[in-house]
């Protein structure tokens, strides 16, 4: 994104694209629309003239052929009747003149008058008369310059006994493709001014689409971002909407085995970075923040975002680093956490149990006292001393107590497997995923335990012989519909309230990572048991 501050920054020469382009564009748009333009004017009065023609062969072909005309033409004085129709027919059809005569081309109409019985002129009347043709002629006549339709009148025998000129003036004609040509030339501006708007747009959409930089602003920020990109000593990598490979700095490129740039650039992301999931990010749009992937055999940690531009993803960017890096602190804090947890359980519990014991020393029942302290003592070291031998692993063992603790402050029994075993826990297998998967699967079953009709219960099996870490969590809860086994993993689903339906799907993104398994069956207890299985070796 561009701020305002720093296109001040960049805006160094004064903007000179936009009006550019908007040259080029009308110049190309004026010069095209001025030659179609010119063309098309000139075609205009060929096309008018043609047409006019054939109108008026068309009118002298159906006067000579009305048989009041080829009654009169043999007349010795037919005018009286021929004029009254040709003038008739003349007014109808717009023409400048209907004239008809006999064989030797003695007019017997005419527009004016006093020309009648006189020679036709013009000296076109040859094809019509000799031998019988219809066509379209210009000649000079007494009206002036015209276009003529000429047309034989034939008598019943087939004997050419006289002809019809139809004529328009080519002054009126001319005026006429006058007229046209104003209108196209109204137009040509329309499409000009047209033009110019279009220009304006596309200029102002393409300043848009590169922020309203300059070509040199645009070629400074490329360089800037670039000496950025590989000043980060993280791995960086951007894909487009194709999920393509687009950019890449150097630790990307050594990260992935790559030599040069050009051997990582267009390649898919899935070929690349199979377990970062960038095909996702594009799909749902959604920010990942520090998820653990493997690159060429060392686990990293990924950060990725969707590129989005006027609401549309059209990329994603993500930036990794080595996990070992951060691993030694995020280990300390989650134990910390554990720890911290598991005291605040203890302290809420043995205040309780403090009271109880106080209150039994004032009231004099000391034996009753040192009982209950024998009791909880033996309890709670037991668990210790059985956590330490069966899973020897701090945080784990830390995270079994803060659960236990919180039973016990539930008022629910939980009941860890004395035959657990989980001493062989590949170093690659993330504890913390561990204690996702498990702490989300022993909440739910507190919860299914606290909702049943019988006493709370909550149980907790581990093994870890075969080739699989199995875990079992069973609940005295009121069990799980039938209708609802395929729904309980999706994401946001709940049978609780106050939005709490993220917990078993956090299960199964945890289970994806380790290529694990989990199954859902009838309890002893009467509720939920959850089977869990995560392979001990990736398979592939």
């Amino acid at each position: 994104m561009i701020t305002r501050a720093k296109r001040k920054l960049l805006e160094r020469q004064p903007a000179s694209l936009k009006t550019r382009m908007i040259l080029l564009v009308c110049l190309l748009v004026m010069s095209l629309t001025l030659v179609a333009g010119g063309m098309y004017t000139a075609m205009i009065g060929e096309i008018q003239e043609e047409k006019i023609g054939k109108q008026a062969l068309q009118v002298a072909q159906t006067v000579a052929k009305i048989p009041l005309v080829r009654r009169q033409i043999i007349k010795l004085h037919p005018e009286g009747e021929l004029q009254r129709l040709a003038e008739e027919i003349r007014q109808q059809t717009g023409a400048e003149f209907i004239v008809i005569g006999n064989i030797e081309g003695v007019r017997f109409s005419h527009p004016k008058p006093d020309r009648i019985g006189k020679k036709m002129v013009g000296g076109d009347n040859a094809p019509a008369l000799e031998r019988g043709e219809s066509y379209i002629s210009r000649a000079v006549g007494t009206l002036g310059p015209s276009i003529r339709g000429k047309a034989p009148i034939i008598s019943k025998d087939d004997g050419i006994i006289g002809v019809v000129s139809v004529g328009y003036l080519l002054e009126d004609v001319r005026s006429i493709v006058h007229e046209q040509q104003l209108k196209v030339g109204v137009l040509i501006a329309m499409l000009m001014l047209i033009g110019i708007f279009g220009a304006v747009h596309i200029s102002n959409h393409v300043k848009q689409k590169i922020f309203g930089l300059e070509p040199e602003q645009i070629a400074r920020l490329f360089s800037e971002r670039a000496s950025i990109i590989e000043s980060i000593r993280e791995g960086i990598v951007a894909i487009d909407r194709e999920a393509l490979v687009t950019v890449a700095n150097h630790v990307a490129i050594e990260s992935v085995g790559c030599n040069t740039e050009d051997e990582l650039l267009g390649r898919h992301i899935r070929e690349v970075l199979p377990g970062a999931h960038l095909s996702k990010v594009l799909d749902g749009g959604e920010q990942r923040f520090d998820h653990e992937f493997e690159v060429s055999g060392t686990m990293m940690i990924l950060n990725t975002v969707p590129m989005v531009e006027n609401g549309e993803i059209v990329g994603a960017v993500a930036s990794f680093r080595r996990k070992d890096e951060l691993d030694i602190i995020a280990k300390q804090l989650s134990q910390v956490k554990d720890y911290s947890e598991m005291l605040r359980a203890q302290t809420h519990e043995y205040s309780n149990k403090l009271h109880t014991i106080a209150g039994l020393i004032q009231i004099g029942h000391e034996k009753e006292a040192l009982e209950l302290i024998s009791k909880e003592t033996a309890g709670y070291q037991g668990l210790i001393a059985f956590l330490a031998k069966a899973v020897p692993f701090p945080v784990l063992a830390a995270f079994i107590i803060g659960k236990y603790n919180h039973a016990q402050e539930l008022r629910i029994r939980f009941k860890i497997d004395p035959e657990s075993q989980l001493t062989d826990v590949p170093a690659e297998l993330s504890r913390e995923k561990l204690v996702t998967i498990l702490g989300n699967l022993i909440d739910n079953a507190f919860d299914a335990a606290l909702n049943g009709i019988q006493a709370p219960q909550v149980t907790l099996s581990m093994t870890d012989s075969g080739n699989d870490l199995v875990f079992e969590i069973g609940d005295s809860g009121p069990g799980i519909p039938a209708e609802l086994v395929e729904k309980i993993f999706a994401r946001g689903f709940t049978t609780k309230q106050h939005d709490r339906g993220h917990g078993l799907h956090l299960v199964m993104t945890a289970l994806q990572e380790f290529d694990g398994e989990i199954t859902l069956n009838d309890s002893e207890l009467g509720g939920a048991l959850f089977t869990v299985f995560i392979p001990k070796r990736k398979v592939g």
